[in-house]
């Protein structure tokens, strides 16, 4: 590899597909594990540990490999990020399941390498470039689909009167609040009505106040009797489509 090799970790990870190929009496994982320490002495790579897959077929996808998904573990919790096997096929026989774990690891920040051919998965084959796009094109197609989604659930708040951006309103800060204010604006003195600024009075008294301690504004009471109203408009229309 281009760049120096000093005082980096790794794990050596194993994988056998055949059940046949598994025991003391067989030399698959040995023969992986020796080709895989060599190729660390070489290039001044220390070897942290070893995972090894076993009666797992080339085709299996990454993510359901015990092996692999215990290494990712380790790896995430000790920092390094190398892993090293014996040739590009122990890692994935398919090329998809070989590219999209490749991309899966590059995304983390972790290495891959072959002991037999370290460039084996920068190697820029025809096939291996389309396969590269087409993961592109459904990433980008995933993301859009998420954004379309997050859009589709805010238009549908903003339309029962919710806000979904920016500050929260003092209806979802304070919602005790709000319920108090229209409660003392229904319950008119003799001789008349509440006025907002008596309303902002009757609250501070009963400890309802901003946050600098002093009584709400007229127009902030205002927008506490407005946004009680329209909850209650929604209420009742939620009862009606029910």
């Amino acid at each position: 590899m281009a760049k120096s090799r000093q005082s980096v970790r790794a794990f050596a990870y194993l994988r056998t597909s055949s059940a046949a190929n598994i025991g003391e009496d067989r030399d698959s994982g040995r023969r992986q594990l020796h080709s895989i320490e060599a190729y660390a002495k070489r290039t001044g790579i220390h070897l942290v540990g070893t995972y090894h897959d076993e009666a797992v077929k080339g085709s299996d996808p990454i993510d359901t490999r015990p092996g692999f998904a215990a290494m990712l573990e380790a790896l995430e919790a000790n920092g390094t990020k190398t892993i090293i096997v014996e040739t590009a096929n122990r890692f994935a026989r398919d090329l998809m399941v070989q590219e999209v774990g490749y991309a899966m690891l590059r995304a983390r920040g972790i290495e891959l390498v072959a002991a037999d051919s370290p460039t084996s998965f920068l190697d820029d084959t025809p096939t291996a470039r389309l396969i590269r796009q087409v993961l592109g094109a459904v990433s980008e197609f995933e993301k859009a689909m998420l954004v379309a989604k997050l859009k589709g659930a805010r238009d549908r708040k903003r339309r029962t009167g919710l806000k979904v951006e920016g500050r929260k309103s003092i209806a979802e800060q304070r919602p005790e609040t709000v319920e108090l204010a229209r409660k003392l604006a229904r319950s008119r003195p003799k001789g008349g009505r509440r006025s907002l600024r008596e309303v902002s009075a009757a609250l501070a008294e009963a400890g309802h106040t901003t946050k600098t301690g002093k009584p709400y504004a007229p127009t902030a009471i205002k927008l506490m009797l407005c946004l009680g109203k329209r909850e209650q408009n929604n209420g009742k229309k939620e009862e009606l489509s029910t």
